[in-house]
């Protein structure tokens, strides 16, 4: 194993705030449902596709607002902190020699400043891209950025669009019960391993 790769909202970073402030924002200016704070928990529980009936809000749209949504997002950044247990893992896994990188559709200039912000500097690397499904590319174009096989990475991530992209690529995914999607949203795309907190990964992995 040579590189673990994480997801970012959700799986670093505590970010429901900032996130539940940008959607809202764009959401009154495009006329869809706002979110309030106490439907969170409720919203977890849902898919892609229910969120988006729910909030009437069509997915064919996304291209279109997630620019002006992660800078929204930047705006409330001094809201996001990192999950108990993140740094110390961090440094873990940088004493044991593993290199460390962020696939993530938000914008890459919000995680270099929360990086910076929280003094992490054991990232090697950070890919970005607003195509909310599309990480698999992104992965694909890591692997062969760095001549890596499938089996030379894991992927960290919350979110059942990060274990599909996962299964299209090949490579293993520990999916965390701490993020924004719930059990019963993934529970079909059977993720590789489960963690209720950041200290297991370090035991997967080695």
């Amino acid at each position: 194993m040579k590189y673990v790769i994480f997801d970012f909202d959700g799986t670093l970073v505590d970010s429901k705030l900032a996130i539940l402030e940008a959607w809202n924002t764009i959401a009154e200016k495009y006329r869809f449902k706002k979110v309030d704070e106490s439907e969170i928990d409720e919203i977890k529980k849902l898919t892609m596709n229910e969120r988006s009936k729910r909030f009437d809000f069509p997915l064919y749209k996304l291209p279109i607002v997630m620019p002006l949504f992660y800078q929204t997002y930047k705006k409330s950044l001094e809201e996001v902190e990192l999950f108990k247990g993140i740094k110390d893992l961090f440094e873990q896994l940088n004493v044991n020699g593993y290199n460390i990188a962020i696939i993530s559709s938000n914008a890459k200039e919000n995680i270099e400043a929360l990086l910076k912000r929280q003094q992490i500097n054991n990232v090697s690397e950070i890919l970005c891209s607003s195509r909310v499904f599309g990480k698999d590319k992104i992965i694909q174009r890591f692997l062969k950025n760095h001549q890596l096989k499938s089996t030379d990475v894991i992927y960290v991530g919350d979110e059942d669009r990060d274990i599909v992209a996962c299964k299209k690529v090949g490579i293993k995914i520990i999916w965390v019960e701490w993020g924004y999607d719930a059990f019963e949203v993934v529970k079909n795309s059977k993720p590789d391993y489960t963690v209720s907190e950041p200290k297991e990964i370090l035991n997967i992995i080695k």
